[in-house]
C-alpha cells in the first residue's frame, strides 16, 4: 500500500516507511506506555481513597490495555528476533490494535488499519516455527502428525455425540512423551535439566488444534499435579505417582471448585477429617472437575483447618478409571464417591463432572507433602493455577488457530458474486486481524513460559490466558462468520470452534477474576 485513498485524510504520514510498515509509528510505544502509567496512578489514587470495589470498571480497562500493550511488545519482540518482513507487519498491526483499544483512533485510521490487515492476508503468513528451536519444531511436528492421523478424524464425531475419549488417543499421548514433558528423568519423565515449559505449550496447542475436547486437555490436570509434586512432595510420593503419570498409566483429575466458591479459593469448605490411624475422610462436593470419572489419580485441595486460604491442604485420590457420564465408587469401610457429568455446550470428550464425597477415606500418604505439607495446599494450588492457566492459553491458541485455518481454506474454495470469498478487501482484512491476534497470542503465552520456567511468570501468565481466551472467541466468531450458514451448522468443524471457544473465559479463572483479583491488583502493586 503504497499511497493512501483519498478519503484518508492524513494517512499520509503514516505511510512514508515501508520497512516498518505503513501504519506503524516508532513513537507509539512509550506514549502508549505513559498512558498505561498515568491511568494505573490516577486508579491507585481512587483506590486509596474509595477501595477497588468502587473502581472495577477502571481497573479492567487498565487490565485489557495492558493485556493488548504487551501482545504488541511479543510481537514485537519476534519480529527482532527473526527479521521477518511479514512478521514486522504484524507486530505493527498489534501495536495499532493496542494503540486502539488505549488511546482510541479516528475513523481514517480504522480504514488504514483494515487494509493494512487486507495485505497481511493477501500474501502468505508467516510459520508458527519461524524463529524457534530445531527442538521445538520436531516437537510440533510429531505432535502435529499424531493429532491429525489419530484424533481430528473422531473429533467431530466424539463432541456431537458427547463420547468418551478413545483408549488409542490416551496411549498415543503417552508413547509421544507428553504426560512426562515436566516431569524429571529420574521419576520416569523426559525433563532434562531446567523447565522447558514452552514445549508443554506447544504440544498443547498442537492437541487442540484438532480438538480441545479430545486431545487439547489431557496434559493440563497432570501438569497441575505434577508442578505440586516436584515442588513439595515427599520422595515416596514423586516415586509413587510421578513415572505412573509419566507412562499414561494413570491419569489425572482436579477437584478444585465447589457450588458456593468458584475462583474464590480461600472460602472452600469440602473437608477432610484426620481419623485417629492417620488416615483421612473427605466429605463434601466439587463441581467442574473435568475427567474426573476416567482418571485414576484425583488430586482434591480441602478444607483441614479454619482460617481461610491458610486452612486448605492438597490430597492425591487413588480410585478406579470409569467410562461415561456417571460413576459410584463404594469403599469396603462404607466411603462413597459419586460423579455425575454436567452436560455442556462444547468441550466434549473429557466430561465435566459433579463429584460427592461421603466420608471417601484416604490413606495418609495421600497428603501431598505429608506433615510439612499441611495447610499449604492453597500455595501449592496457585501455584499449579499457574502453568494450568498458561495451558489453556495455549488451547485457546490451538483452537484459534484450528478455525484460522478453516478460514482460510473455506475463504480459497468458496465463490460468491463470481469471485473467490477471499479476493474480497473486507474478507481479508478479517482473515489479517485473525491471523495477527492468534500470532500475538502465541508470542505473549511463550514468554510467559519463560518467565515461569525462571521461578516467575504468575501475573505474565494470567495475562496470557485472558488475552488468547478473548481472541480465540472473536477468532472462531470469524471463522463461523465467514462460513456463512455451513458455519452454523453442526456438520462443519467450525461451529465446534465456536461453543469449545467460550469456555476458556470461564474456567481456570474466570476472566473478571483474573482481571480485578490477578492482574489488576499486580498493576497496582506494581512500583517502577
Amino acid at each position: 500500500m503504497k499511497s493512501c485513498p483519498r478519503y484518508l485524510a492524513g494517512c499520509k504520514r503514516r505511510t512514508t516507511r515501508e520497512s516498518r510498515d505503513s501504519l506503524r509509528l516508532e513513537e507509539d510505544a512509550p506514549l502508549l506506555a505513559q498512558d498505561l502509567d498515568l491511568a494505573r496512578e490516577r486508579i491507585r489514587s481512587g483506590v486509596a481513597a474509595d477501595g477497588v470495589d468502587a473502581h472495577q470498571v477502571a481497573i479492567d480497562q487498565l487490565v485489557w490495555g495492558h493485556a493488548y500493550n504487551e501482545a504488541a511488545r511479543a510481537m514485537q519482540t519476534w519480529a527482532d528476533e527473526t527479521g521477518d518482513a511479514g512478521v514486522r507487519d504484524m507486530a505493527a498491526a498489534a501495536e495499532d490494535e493496542a494503540v486502539a483499544v488505549i488511546r482510541g483512533r479516528p475513523i481514517d485510521q480504522t480504514i488504514a488499519y483494515g487494509l493494512q490487515l487486507a495485505k497481511i492476508a493477501a500474501r502468505p503468513l508467516p510459520s508458527v516455527d519461524l524463529g524457534a528451536s530445531d527442538e521445538h519444531r520436531l516437537l510440533r511436528a510429531a505432535v502435529h502428525s499424531f493429532a491429525a492421523a489419530e484424533i481430528e478424524p473422531i473429533a467431530q464425531a466424539l463432541h456431537r455425540g458427547d463420547l468418551d475419549i478413545p483408549e488409542n488417543v490416551i496411549t498415543g499421548v503417552a508413547r509421544l512423551g507428553l504426560f512426562g514433558v515436566s516431569i524429571p528423568e529420574a521419576y520416569g519423565g523426559s525433563q532434562q535439566g531446567e523447565p522447558d515449559t514452552k514445549s508443554v505449550l506447544i504440544a498443547t496447542e498442537e492437541l487442540s488444534r484438532a480438538s480441545l475436547g479430545a486431545g487439547g486437555s489431557l496434559m493440563t490436570r497432570p501438569e497441575i499435579l505434577v508442578r505440586a509434586l516436584v515442588r513439595a512432595g515427599t520422595e515416596e510420593q514423586k516415586r509413587r505417582w510421578l513415572p505412573a503419570i509419566a507412562s499414561g498409566s494413570q491419569l489425572v483429575a482436579v477437584a478444585v471448585t465447589e457450588p458456593n466458591y468458584g475462583s474464590d479459593v480461600a472460602g472452600l469448605s469440602c473437608r477432610a477429617t484426620r481419623l485417629a490411624d492417620g488416615s483421612w475422610e473427605i466429605t463434601g462436593a466439587k463441581l467442574w472437575c473435568t475427567f474426573a470419572g476416567r482418571a485414576e489419580l484425583l488430586t482434591v485441595l480441602c478444607r483441614t483447618s479454619d482460617g481461610g486460604h491458610r486452612g486448605l491442604s492438597l490430597f492425591v485420590l487413588e480410585k478406579p478409571a470409569f467410562g461415561g457420564h456417571q460413576f459410584e465408587h463404594v469403599q469396603p469401610g462404607g466411603g462413597v464417591l459419586r460423579g455425575r457429568a454436567i452436560p455442556t455446550i462444547g468441550y466434549r470428550g473429557m466430561h465435566t463432572f459433579e463429584l460427592a464425597f461421603d466420608r471417601y477415606s484416604l490413606p495418609e500418604h495421600a497428603l501431598v507433602g505429608g506433615e510439612a505439607g499441611m495447610n499449604r495446599g492453597f500455595y501449592l494450588q496457585m501455584e499449579g493455577f499457574g502453568v494450568g492457566r498458561l495451558q489453556t492459553a495455549g488451547r485457546a491458541i490451538g483452537v484459534a488457530q484450528a478455525a484460522l485455518d478453516a478460514a482460510l481454506l473455506y475463504t480459497g474454495q468458496r465463490r460468491v458474486f463470481g469471485r473467490l470469498e477471499n479476493e474480497f478487501q473486507l474478507v481479508l482484512a478479517k482473515l489479517g486481524a485473525m491471523a495477527v491476534r492468534t500470532s500475538a497470542a502465541r508470542q505473549l503465552s511463550y514468554r510467559a513460559a519463560e518467565l515461569l520456567d525462571e521461578g516467575r511468570g504468575q501475573t505474565e501468565a494470567a495475562l496470557a490466558k485472558l488475552y488468547a481466551s478473548r481472541i480465540a472467541e472473536q477468532i472462531t466468531r470469524d471463522a463461523t462468520q465467514l462460513s456463512g450458514a455451513m458455519g452454523y451448522s453442526e456438520e462443519t468443524k467450525v461451529s465446534r470452534y465456536f461453543v469449545d471457544s467460550r469456555v476458556f473465559s470461564i474456567f481456570e479463572g474466570a476472566e473478571e477474576v483474573l482481571s480485578l483479583r490477578v492482574i489488576g491488583k499486580s498493576l497496582l502493586e506494581a512500583r517502577e
